[in-house]
């Protein structure tokens, strides 16, 4: 796994830090499907995965409009380089309409550390599939998997979540490990804050927050656009 060091500058206008674009540097990593677990994927505290579980989140676009997530913990898996992956379906729906119907693999390595693998992601009108332009996996066209949370997260690392170059490149950078986040579905202490933005959009920047044992419990739009997702509910 790779993971670099990036400092953090201030925008004049917006006190939000802004990630420096750390493109320029190489990527490259060497998938051993030996490193990872094939059964018994949990996650880790702040990634937790659990077949059946669902996560829903409530909020506002960029333009205003209220959206709804839905994020749906399913017992089947999918094999990528090997590697056994578990599957979270993700619906996002604008004004009671679906417009997003994505599944997303992930892996577990030995050591803890959670891999995102790629997406099936379509966007939808009117019931209609529009495009499917967001989607890539890894081990395909030089696509790589990346870190989509790291099982002992430190202050001041970042890390790729996904590769696909000029298709899907984000990344995150941690920020803290003790914030206090109050959403609809409880106040949570000793939160981590992450900085999550695509290297191929560097001014549009979301921070994150994830609970421990929980995951993720907040998302908000701090640079280049508006808009936020507060849970709302686990179903179990």
């Amino acid at each position: 796994m790779l993971i670099l060091l990036i400092s953090l500058t201030c925008s004049e206008d917006d006190d939000a830090p802004t990630p420096e674009n750390p493109g320029n540097m190489p990527y490259d990593v060497q998938i051993n499907p030996d490193d990872f677990l094939s059964e018994n994927i949990t996650g880790n505290d702040f990634f937790p995965f659990t077949p059946g579980v669902t996560y829903k989140y409530e909020g506002t676009d960029e333009d205003g409009a209220e959206i709804i997530v839905e994020e749906i913990h399913l017992s089947d898996t999918k094999t990528i380089m090997g590697v056994t992956c578990v599957i979270i379906r993700a619906k996002e729906y604008e004004d009671g309409e679906l417009i997003e119907d994505t599944y997303d693999w992930y892996a577990q390595d030995n050591e803890g550390n959670m891999w995102y693998f790629g997406e099936d992601s379509k966007e939808i009108e009117d019931d209609v599939v529009v495009s499917t332009s967001g989607s890539w996996e890894a081990g395909v066209d030089g696509a790589l998997p990346g870190v989509i949370m790291l099982e002992d997260p430190i202050v001041g690392l970042w890390y790729r979540q996904e590769y696909y170059a000029d298709e899907a490149e984000d990344v995150a950078l941690v920020l803290s490990l003790n914030e206090t986040v109050t959403v609809p579905f409880g106040t949570y202490n000793h939160c981590l804050q992450t900085a999550e933005w695509n290297l191929l959009e560097p001014g549009i920047v979301e921070h994150k927050y994830y609970a421990e044992d929980i995951g993720l419990v907040k998302v908000i739009a701090v640079k280049g656009e508006s808009g936020y997702e507060e849970l709302t509910q686990i179903i179990d």
